[in-house]
Formats: structure tokens, C-alpha cells, sequence
């Protein structure tokens, strides 16, 4: 499995180029400024709230339900559209940004033999319970009022599990940023 790990994080380290880890800064940056505001006003406006699952930390499948029960039909609707559309799209950009800044940086901050460099990893475990979030809320808010109590006791897991992925890439970032920085200024000293 260690092997498959390294193997993976070495390939994704061959993309993180800094052309590539600054244009991914650019797009996520864009997304966070702009983007992602003008999809919580869309939501706002079909579903009457702009509380959903994804935008806290964690849930009960009680309180998604009640979520689901807020938005209403065309909120429920507009939702799942958005799963599906926007909310892949998403993901795809920070998991851009973060693996490419993080690779890039781990390249500069840790040497070629170090574990350290398979913190690139971080970001795609995000992306990957975001996905499975939105699958499982999507059923969930599909199926309502009927009951999907095993996806929906799941959802509030994949919720906590992309959050904790996400804040532990950006300390990832951080940290190798750091480092880098240090390295950097070390081996200016040294000339």
C-alpha cells in the first residue's frame, strides 16, 4: 500500500510544475473570491437558506433531513443540479491548487527520499469524501421525505473527513512553505 502511495504522489509531484502551481493559485483564487459566493446566492435565493451540508463541519442525519426539509422542492432540486455541476467542478480546482503548491513546494522543502513529500496526498482524500459527500447528500435530499438512514448517517462522516483533509492539506501548504522558505534563505546565507 506504501508502495501505491509513493508511486502516486511521485506521479502527481511530475505535474506540479510552478507555471502549473501558479495558475492553479490564479483559478482558486478566482473560485474563492467569486465563484463560490455567486453559488451561495443562487442557493440562497431558490432554497431560502444558504445552510447547507457541505458548508459545515459536521451534521446528523437528523439535522440533514431537517436541511432538506428547509430547502424545499426547488431548493432540494437546484441542490442536487449543483452536486452534479458546480460542486465537481470544485473540487477539481482546489484539488488542483492544493496538490500543485503543495508538490511543487515538498520538492523544494523535503528531499526526494523523504515521506514528507507524500503530504500531496492530503488533497486528493479531501476531494474524495467531498465526492463521496455530495453522492451521499444528493440521495438523500433526492429521496426526501423518505428515509436513506444509512447514506445519511454516512454523509455527516465524508463531511467531517473532507473537512479534516482540507485543514490539514493547507497546514500541509503552510509547513512546506514554510521549510521551503527556510531552505531558501539558508542556501542564500551560504553564498
Amino acid at each position: 500500500m506504501l508502495d501505491l502511495l509513493c508511486t502516486l504522489s511521485r506521479s502527481l509531484e511530475k505535474i506540479a510544475t510552478g507555471r502549473l502551481a501558479l495558475l492553479s493559485t490564479v483559478l482558486f483564487f478566482v473560485f474563492l473570491g467569486g465563484v463560490l459566493p455567486a453559488q451561495a446566492a443562487v442557493t440562497a435565493a431558490v432554497g431560502g437558506t444558504a445552510k447547507t451540508p457541505d458548508t459545515t463541519f459536521f451534521y446528523t442525519a437528523e439535522e440533514l433531513y431537517r436541511i432538506a426539509g428547509e430547502l424545499g422542492e426547488a431548493g432540494r432540486s437546484h441542490y442536487i443540479r449543483s452536486r452534479f455541476t458546480f460542486d465537481v467542478i470544485w473540487p477539481l480546482v482546489y484539488l488542483t491548487f492544493l496538490v500543485t503548491t503543495i508538490g511543487w513546494l515538498a520538492q523544494r522543502s523535503f528531499d526526494a527520499s523523504s515521506r514528507w513529500r507524500l503530504l500531496n496526498l492530503l488533497p486528493v482524500a479531501a476531494a474524495l469524501f467531498d465526492l463521496l459527500e455530495n453522492s451521499a447528500t444528493s440521495l438523500v435530499m433526492a429521496r426526501y421525505p423518505a428515509m436513506t438512514p444509512v447514506v445519511a448517517e454516512l454523509a455527516g462522516l465524508f463531511t467531517l473527513l473532507k473537512w479534516m483533509f482540507v485543514f490539514a492539506s493547507f497546514v500541509a501548504l503552510i509547513v512546506a512553505l514554510f521549510i521551503a522558505g527556510i531552505r531558501r534563505f539558508s542556501a542564500q546565507r551560504l553564498q
